[in-house]
């Protein structure tokens, strides 16, 4: 009888892994320790809001150039549940495979058309992603700075919560202001749908992982441990937000805040306790 996989690795992606400065794999270490537990057969799923344009495009060329092959179990789960792809071995190689998305979590096209008006408003500190496929989002340009942004954070959001009274979509959408952008996305979206994904996604494969990691940097990221564990898996999650207490939960968390002035960022903190599962996986 076959084992189940020692680890499972559930992740965010912008600040426990890009950095939500430079929108980037910034930490060399990060994808080779990630390609190396993925290819000891631990399972490594990305459960971002991002879309899979910015995987495709921002992280999984990072893997490639570390090692990864079409057959390691990575696998990536985009717009918090509402898409998600596997790996596939093009003519160039590695690649992202096919794109699924949930229609029914898709917004109205006049929706999106709205939002993309106001955030032309503000195009001097944010830009509309049009990768998006099932959640509308407006993002801080790289080069504006984040207190800039900040300080137009609650005007865009009020005029976005008006788009939505408007239309009546109040209740089947919400909206969620993080450190670098605003996300607009369906009220069943979530970390814990991306957990739901990850599990039937490395279901088709393999047997899942009896103990897991995952990591994040907001409040919503607490939601996939607790998905996991719901699921009688064992999980521990690292909490890298910069400011924020530890909820009540049925897991192990790991809180370690960033200490920007020491030039200790939240994918710094990743990167080491990354470094530290694959030691002990001894890969």
């Amino acid at each position: 009888m076959t084992s189940s996989p020692a680890l499972g690795l559930l992740l965010d992606v912008d600040g426990p892994l890009a950095s939500t400065v430079t929108r980037t794999l910034r930490v060399p270490t990060i994808a080779s320790d990630l390609v190396a537990i993925a290819k000891a057969g631990c399972p490594v799923v990305f459960n971002t809001g991002r879309s899979t344009d910015f995987l495709r495009e921002r992280v999984i060329p990072d893997l490639v150039a570390a090692g990864l092959s079409a057959a390691d179990p990575v696998w990536g789960v985009g717009e918090k549940g509402g898409t998600w792809f596997s790996l596939a071995q093009g003519s160039g190689g590695v690649e992202v495979g096919d794109v699924h998305q949930d229609d029914e979590m898709r917004p109205p096209q006049e929706l999106f058309d709205a939002v993309r008006e106001i955030a032309g408003r503000y195009g001097d500190v944010v830009f509309f992603d049009e990768t998006k496929r099932t959640m509308i989002s407006v993002e801080q340009h790289v080069e504006v700075p984040n207190e800039t942004f900040i300080a137009q954070r609650t005007s865009l959001v009020a005029e976005i919560e008006e788009q939505l009274e408007e239309r009546a979509l109040a209740d089947t959408m919400k909206i969620y202001p993080t450190v670098i952008s605003i996300d607009i996305e369906h009220a069943r979206s979530g970390k814990a749908l991306g957990a739901r994904r990850a599990l039937d996604l490395i279901g088709s494969r393999m047997e899942s992982p009896r103990r897991w990691f995952t990591a994040g940097d907001s409040g919503q990221d607490y939601d996939m441990s607790r998905q996991l564990a719901e699921s009688g898996f064992q999980t521990t999650h690292l909490d890298v937000r910069p400011h924020g207490q530890v909820p009540d939960v049925p897991f192990d968390v790991i809180r370690e805040q960033p200490r920007f002035a020491e030039g200790v960022a939240e994918d710094d903190i990743t990167a080491r306790h990354i470094a530290l599962l694959r030691s002990e996986l001894a890969c």
